[in-house]
C-alpha cells in the first residue's frame, strides 16, 4: 500500500528525473531507556498510508482547499512512494545509519523527501544527510523545544533534534513554531536555543501575529526543511500524540504555514513525526497528517 496510491519505487531504482518528491517512511529512531515513550510511533507510516488509501480514488477530483485536484493530473509534478527504511525498535545507531543513507540517496537523485515518522529523533539523521545541500533553514512545528543536550544519557533522542540541528554547519537557521505548555525543556535550554540564534514562536504569538508574520522570520527564497511534530497541533485536531498540550495550532494555521513556506521558499524536504496510531480515534489524526502532506505537496508543485 502506498501513500494516496502513488507509484511505488525502490530507493535503489530512484534515478535523477524519476520524481520531484518522494514519500519515505522511517518508523524507527533512537529509543530511550523507557521504550514505552515512543514505541507506538513506529506504526505511524503504515497508519498514514492506510488512511490515505481512502482518498486515493479521489486524487483527480476537486479539492476545495486547493480549488483544483489534490495533485496536478498531467504528470508535471511527479511523486512516488519509496516504502519504509528498515529498522528495529532497539538499535538506534543502526536505524540512524540506515535513515541517513536512504535520505542521501533520495537527495542524490534530485528528489525532495517527505518523511513519515516515527518519533521525533527521526529528523536528526535526516538533517545530517543534507550536508552537501546547504545552507538549510529548519522550520519546526512543535509544542516542545527539543533542545536538550541529553536525556537519560541519550543525545540523539526525541528531546534533542533541534539541539543536534543547531550543531550542523549546513543549518543556517532554525525557526521553532507552536511552543507552549511544559515539556522536557529547562530554562537553561531555552536560553541556549536563543543564544544559538533560534527564533522561538509560541502558539499564542502565531495566533496573535498571524501566519504571514511567522513566514517573515524565514529569509525569502531560502532552502527550507520542515520538521513537523504532530503535537504542534491542538489536541482536539490531533489527539493521537504522547505529549498533547492545549492551545496548539489549528489545522488551517498549519496548512497555511506549510503552503506559505512552499510559496516563498524552496522546500528541500519535510518530516512528519510523533503520530501515535494506538490513540487515534476513527483514524482522524492520521487523516490530518494525510491532508497536511497533500497540502504541502500541492504547494510545492505550484511553485
Amino acid at each position: 500500500m502506498t501513500f494516496l496510491g502513488l507509484p511505488a519505487v525502490a530507493i535503489a531504482d530512484l534515478a535523477p528525473d524519476t520524481a520531484d518528491a518522494a514519500i519515505l517512511g522511517i518508523p524507527y529512531g533512537v529509543p530511550y531507556p523507557d521504550a514505552r515513550l515512543t514505541a507506538g510511533c513506529a506504526a505511524a507510516p503504515a497508519a498514514i498510508r492506510a488512511r490515505s488509501a481512502r482518498l486515493a480514488p479521489f486524487l483527480g477530483n476537486h479539492d476545495f482547499e486547493l480549488d483544483g485536484p489534490m495533485l496536478p493530473p498531467d504528470g508535471a509534478f511527479r511523486v512516488v512512494d519509496l516504502g519504509d527504511v528498515p529498522g528495529t525498535p532497539d538499535d538506534g545507531p543502526a536505524n540512524q545509519r540506515a535513515a541517513e543513507a536512504a535520505v542521501r540517496a533520495v537527495l542524490g537523485a534530485g528528489t525532495a523527501p517527505v518523511i513519515l515518522g516515527g518519533d521525533d529523533s527521526i529528523p536528526i539523521p535526516v538533517l545530517r544527510a543534507y550536508d552537501d545541500h546547504g545552507p538549510l533553514w529548519v522550520v519546526q512545528v512543535d509544542a516542545h523545544l527539543d533542545f536538550r543536550h541529553e536525556v537519560a544519557g541519550v543525545r540523539e533522542g526525541y528531546s534533542s533534534p533541534m539541539r543536534r540541528a543547531a550543531e550542523l554547519p549546513h543549518v543556517a537557521g532554525i525557526v521553532q513554531v507552536g511552543l507552549r505548555g511544559v515539556g522536557s525543556a529547562r530554562t537553561s535550554d531555552v536560553a541556549d536555543a536563543r543564544a544559538a540564534g533560534n527564533v522561538l514562536v509560541t502558539a499564542r504569538e502565531l495566533r496573535e501575529q498571524g501566519v504571514a508574520w511567522v513566514l517573515d522570520r524565514v529569509p525569502a527564497e531560502a532552502s527550507v526543511f520542515v520538521a513537523f511534530d504532530c503535537d504542534g497541533l491542538d489536541p482536539p485536531i490531533m489527539p493521537a500524540v504522547s505529549g498533547a498540550s492545549p492551545g496548539g495550532l489549528s489545522y488551517d494555521e498549519a496548512a497555511d504555514l506549510l503552503a506559505g513556506l512552499a510559496t516563498r521558499n524552496r522546500i528541500a524536504g519535510a518530516a512528519f513525526t510523533e503520530l501515535l496510531p494506538e490513540r487515534d480515534l476513527n483514524e482522524l489524526s492520521a487523516l490530518v497528517v494525510v491532508r497536511l502532506v497533500t497540502r504541502l505537496l500541492a504547494a510545492i508543485s505550484e511553485r
